[in-house]
């Protein structure tokens, strides 16, 4: 019988988190874009402490992992969790592990008193957004999301965008 725990990344954990990072980018057709580094994983998540990661494990393998964090919803007038990834390894899947990942979310949202869990998911995701949907999570289809990254950031920040 398999054995399933929960844990909380470590330090440690920074090369492992870059591999589900990597894993999902390229899941999602997106593996161009990764430039996160370990020592950028070290310094947001272990020594700012703006994420957390917990993991999925088989037998003590991690088989699955989430990457999310705080955010605050003025309405409710209380913090959320918003999930950023969430990610089981392919040959790992149908056996229960993300709805067991997003369990163990909701379950860290209530003992901390937050409003709400959130994240979003790619439009093309048909089994995603099915599995979501299945466990009664609800689409914002009326809310667009809007993005600043790289030079675009920096000119609205008033910093010189060459070299």
């Amino acid at each position: 019988m398999n054995t399933v725990t929960f844990r909380t990344a470590e330090r440690k954990d920074a090369a492992l988190i870059l591999d589900f990072i990597r894993a999902l980018a390229e899941y999602e057709n997106m593996a161009d874009e990764v430039v996160a580094t370990e020592e950028l994983l070290e310094e947001w998540i272990f020594d700012k402490q703006k994420a957390e990661v917990i993991f999925i494990c088989e037998n003590n393998a991690e088989v699955g992992f989430a990457l999310y964090f705080h955010n605050f919803s003025t309405f409710l007038g209380r913090a959320g969790i918003y999930l950023e990834d969430l990610f089981v390894k392919s040959e790992y899947r149908g056996r229960g592990y993300g709805k067991a990942l997003l369990k163990q979310l909701a379950k860290i949202a209530v003992e901390r008193g937050c409003g709400r869990l959130e994240w979003w998911c790619l439009d093309w995701n048909k089994p995603s957004i099915d599995f979501y949907k299945s466990m009664g999570a609800a689409a914002m289809d009326e809310w667009t999301t809007y993005r600043l990254t790289g030079d675009t950031l920096k000119e609205l920040a008033g910093e010189c965008c060459d070299g």
